[in-house]
């Protein structure tokens, strides 16, 4: 891949987004391509075809999304779908019309069946039932991996979609209304921590889970993009540790971290969503990446991010 590649990087200031543009900018990639939302809306196709004919990029990381925890998939699925079907159809198909040398399509390990076979293989999408409580948001990240398989076998694109597993790290949503579990269990035993207060989650804490630290993302990202091409993975490659954790003792690894002392109560009437979410990461394995950071390194790194960013993640 050549370093003066015009490379967009759609999403550049969410958490994926802004992990991938440090990486790139690490590895010495100099013409980065980048849009807010209020100067590109990607769900808007006239705009986003503009953008693809003047700007002309050489490389596409499609890693713009609406993203958000089981009780913002939960209440809002048409918006999820909506948003994202239509963000994935607009830059997949201009990348296509407009030449777009590589493409790099970011997922989610939720397209896979609620009751899936741990680990979850590649092959198993489509296999079963997906999670009721964030249907919507699979659906269209399936439709986008479909998009991009599609372009690979039929126009001859360089098109690759990854599906990682539950992400964080800095510049994630803290936000207990939308955030993710990792990140909101930062913030309620911070703010328990604050006020002498007991701390309450969902669920029973029995359902387990994978996290992936997202500088660990963004190095698998550019390693695709400089090594990987469709016939290497087929449809997609997930993206992961190989490694899972229950809820239960993850609430008490970030207890720890925060240095919360008070006691943590389960609210078993609420949902526990999808009982195990474990990728195999043989694939992506087999070609050469690995994970390099630790749950507990990737924590404490992010916890510290929180406290130095806490007036503009609080206000």
């Amino acid at each position: 891949m050549d370093k003066e590649s015009r490379i967009y990087i759609a999403g550049h200031r969410g958490l994926v987004g802004s992990a991938v543009l440090k990486k790139l900018q690490q590895e010495g990639y100099g013409n980065i391509i980048t849009r807010t939302h209020s100067e590109l809306d990607l769900t808007q196709q006239s705009a986003v075809e503009e953008f693809f004919e003047s700007e002309k990029p050489d490389v596409v990381i499609l890693c713009a999304a609406k993203v958000g925890g089981i009780l913002a998939n939960d209440k809002a699925k048409s918006d999820f779908f909506y948003i994202n079907s239509m963000i994935a159809n607009n830059v997949i198909h201009s990348a296509y019309k407009y030449g777009v040398k590589k493409l790099i399509n970011l997922g989610s390990s939720c397209i896979y069946p609620r009751e899936c076979p741990q680990p979850i293989k590649e092959e198993y999408l489509l296999s079963g039932p997906l999670e009721k409580t964030n249907e919507g948001y699979a659906l269209a990240k399936i439709g986008a991996l479909k998009m991009c398989w599609y372009y690979a076998q039929e126009k001859g694109c360089d098109f690759i979609s990854a599906m990682p597993t539950n992400l964080y790290g800095p510049n994630d949503n803290f936000d207990l209304e939308s955030s993710h579990v990792l990140p909101a269990l930062i913030r309620k035993f911070y703010e328990a921590k604050q006020k002498n207060a007991d701390v309450i989650l969902w669920g029973d804490g029995s359902p387990y889970r994978e996290f992936l630290f997202v500088d660990d993302l963004a190095d698998a990202i550019v390693f695709l993009m400089e090594n990987v091409a469709p016939a290497d993975i087929g449809e997609c490659v997930n993206i992961g540790t190989g490694e899972d954790i229950t809820i239960k003792e993850l609430a008490n690894q970030v207890a720890d971290i925060v240095g919360f002392k008070g006691s943590i109560v389960w609210d078993k009437s609420k949902p526990n969503g999808t009982p195990r979410k474990l990728l195999d990461v043989s694939r992506i394995n087999s070609l050469g990446w690995y994970a390099r950071t630790s749950l507990i390194e990737g924590i404490e790194i992010t916890y510290k991010w929180f406290i130095d960013n806490m007036d503009k993640i609080t206000r």
